[in-house]
């Protein structure tokens, strides 16, 4: 088995007790092998695979901090465009609200203006055709009276100026008597 003794056949290893020197010389100089092979090819993969994910999550995380600071400032755009718009549509109903208040007076206005005018207007029509009217009846009453009072007095009131004055007279006398009433 071993031509050393001490302590390592102290040691029992059971089946995997070598029993050769040469074995453990070659078994350690595998694993050495295979170390080396790790440690110069195998770890800097994994190492370098690793430093992709990180980069990759880091990027990741960037660029998403950056799309939502990008986000929040198009949020704090949009609701200074709003409030903007907020602010010019309020600005907009005043200006709508002031003009339809001055159309409405301009309007009240013009109506009151037009309706002095067919007051007057009317005023100036029904004196007018008042005055036709007095003047129609007192030459209708006038011919009345002159042709009554003809009758009356048995002589004939066909003289103008006499008659106009008999007229004159009598409708006189009748204003005096509704006054009076």
């Amino acid at each position: 088995m071993f031509p050393f003794t001490g302590a390592l056949l102290e040691v029992d290893l059971g089946p995997l007790m070598p029993h050769y020197l040469s074995e453990i010389i070659a078994g350690i100089l595998l694993m050495g092998v295979i170390f080396l092979v790790m440690w110069k090819i195998v770890v800097p993969a994994f190492e370098k695979m690793y430093e992709e994910r990180t980069n990759k999550i880091e990027g990741g995380m960037q660029r998403a901090a950056a799309a939502e600071a990008k986000a929040e400032a198009a949020l704090a755009e949009y609701n200074d465009q709003l409030n903007a718009a907020r602010e010019e549509a309020a600005r907009i109903r005043e200006d709508a609200k002031n003009q339809s208040a001055a159309l409405l007076a301009e309007a009240r206005d013009k109506a009151s203006k037009e309706s002095q005018r067919i007051l007057e207007t009317g005023r100036t029509q029904l004196e007018a055709e008042r005055s036709q009217l007095v003047h129609d009846l007192r030459a209708e009453v006038g011919g009345m009276a002159t042709t009554l009072a003809g009758k009356i007095v048995g002589e004939s009131l066909d003289d103008d100026a006499r008659a106009n004055r008999t007229v004159d007279r009598f409708l006189a006398e009748l204003e005096a008597a509704g006054q009076t009433r």
